[in-house]
């Protein structure tokens, strides 16, 4: 008698790991050479990452900083959410960087209906902000992980709860 295998699908970005990305940037923000009396920094708080520099050209250096520095620590881009830039106090500009936590309801829709689409025999649920696949086969719930690996979502997925 087979008993059923699941999985958790979820998207979650390590909040450690991007403080330490965070502290890096801002070391070497103080010690390049032209960031020299600027006004950048980096802010962050519960959802979002707030980034403040002189002009754009300064913003946008800072962001490429930190976009290494997350690579290096491995942590996606996937799931920051670029704002637009707009003017902050004292000449400088500011640019909000939110944090995907979590599978939204659209793309926890669309992870269903590519698991349905398999036409592999496994059921998907969504379970708030993350997905249950659960199936008889551990064959099938891989191929399921290879599929969702394989396909262009704007999420970093993880899979938990291996059982």
């Amino acid at each position: 008698m087979a008993s059923e295998s699941s999985f958790d699908i979820v998207s979650k970005m390590d909040i450690q790991e991007l403080t330490n990305a965070i502290h890096q940037t801002e070391k070497e923000i103080q010690n390049r050479f032209d960031f020299k009396g600027t006004k950048s920094n980096l802010k962050l708080e519960k959802d979002a990452l707030i980034i403040v520099s002189d002009d754009e050209y300064k913003l946008n250096a800072v962001i490429d900083i930190l976009q290494s520095k997350m690579v290096k620590r491995g942590i996606t881009l996937k799931n920051l959410d670029f704002g637009k830039i707009e003017p902050a106090a004292l000449g400088t500009v500011r640019q909000r960087l939110g944090l995907k936590q979590g599978i939204d309801q659209e793309n926890a829709k669309k992870i269903n209906v590519l698991i349905r689409d398999s036409k592999l025999k496994v059921k998907s649920q969504i379970q708030g902000d993350q997905i249950r696949v659960t199936g008889k086969s551990r064959d099938d719930l891989q191929q399921i992980i290879k599929l969702l690996n394989n396909a262009d979502l704007p999420l970093d997925l993880q899979y938990t709860n291996m059982k």
